[in-house]
């Protein structure tokens, strides 16, 4: 039987172009490699899954390959490189410190650090989850990074950047990630899809992209699992039932079903979604998503911030041209409010109901100076 690899490793960047969503920063690190100023200590930090160990990764294989391009990335055939590739880079040194956070395992890291590279001119130190070192071994290692040798390049990796003591940061250039936009993280799935000869609908992919939040290694997780689950035809209704995400559909309707003031077609709606299995606070919560979509297209500027397929973005469009903006407005301080109080209520599903009927109420607009409290 073949061997399976997941397609956030298989799929890894492994040059600067390769990196997803992260422009700024590669252009930073590409143009410090060109103009020989790299720096001796960095700090990757930003929420998981955005590339921070995989720059890191680049950044050292490439400030040790023997003949750069152009482009400013590595070969891939020198020597360094080769062993690099390998997992054999002497030059390399990576320390995981989830489970490595001893005074001890820090100490093995500033002896090493003594040692000269015997091949190229740097030696790379990638130190993951580097705010979960103790407190002792932070200050073990402040020395270090404050006068490391000449060759010694240290490149530290975190999800918690507040956790890490200012003296750290002081000695360190620090590169903050960010989420990656639903668009760039669609973009790489289609590019893996065509490769891996899957099926697939855009609006599927779309709905992966935002599950999972800005980050590629959860969407590329999502996407082997759901590839599985649809023998590589990912179509959007096989999407939604497997990740349990209500149908945007059901949103347009209940709009509608407002906008007419129909209260029983409504409450007829919330019923099937909870029929479904969906809770309540999950339908108001997509409600006020939905709403604040069709106020994005109330405008031609701001229509660039929805993330959501073209065909979505064409019904968005259809429907905000029947919503005022006294609806829209109101409705989002209606839906805000069911929000808050849900938590707190001993009957749910009245108080989604409730927030329905006001949405249908004639006097809308009159809850501009009325909390839904009142």
């Amino acid at each position: 039987m073949e061997s399976f690899v997941v397609s956030a490793r298989k799929y890894r960047p492994a040059t600067f172009d390769q990196v997803v969503g992260q422009t700024s920063i590669v252009s930073t690190l590409k143009n410090a490699i060109r103009n020989h100023q790299v720096a001796q200590s960095f700090l990757f930090c930003g929420p998981r899954g955005t590339g921070k160990t995989t720059c890191a990764r680049i950044l050292a294989k490439t400030i040790n390959c023997q003949s750069i391009t152009k482009d400013i990335e590595a070969c891939n055939e020198c020597e360094s490189c080769k062993s690099f590739d390998s997992g054999q880079s002497l030059n390399v040194y990576e320390l995981d410190a989830a489970s490595n956070n001893s005074v001890d395992d820090i100490r093995n890291l500033v002896n090493q650090v003594r040692i000269a590279p015997q091949i190229g001119t740097k030696k790379a130190y990638i130190i993951d989850e580097v705010h979960m070192l103790s407190q002792s071994a932070f200050n073990a290692f402040l020395k270090t990074l404050e006068e490391p040798p000449a060759h010694a390049v240290f490149i530290l990796a975190t999800t918690e950047k507040h956790k890490i003591l200012p003296t750290i940061l002081s000695r360190c250039q620090i590169f903050s990630f960010n989420r990656i936009t639903v668009n760039d993280i669609v973009q790489h799935l289609e590019k893996i899809a065509k490769q891996e000869n899957i099926a697939y609908e855009a609006d599927a992919l779309h709905i992966i992209a935002q599950k999972a939040d800005g980050g590629l290694r959860d969407a590329l997780s999502i996407f082997d699992q759901l590839v599985t689950f649809s023998n590589k035809n990912l179509t959007y209704q096989a999407v939604i039932s497997t990740l349990n995400v209500l149908d945007s559909d059901y949103y347009f309707k209940a709009t509608n079903f407002l906008l007419d003031k129909n209260i029983p077609d409504s409450l007829m709606l919330l019923n099937e979604v909870l029929a479904k299995g969906f809770d309540e606070h999950n339908f108001i919560l997509g409600l006020g998503e939905h709403f604040r979509n069709l106020l994005l297209c109330k405008n031609a500027i701001t229509t660039t911030i929805l993330e959501t397929s073209e065909k979505n973005k064409t019904l968005y469009l259809e429907q905000t041209a029947k919503c005022s903006d006294d609806f829209l407005l109101c409705g989002l301080q209606v839906i805000n409010e069911a929000d808050i109080q849900y938590k707190a209520s001993k009957n749910k599903r009245l108080l989604i109901e409730l927030c329905l009927l006001k949405l249908c109420s004639e006097n809308l607009s009159d809850l501009k100076k009325k909390s839904f409290a009142d």
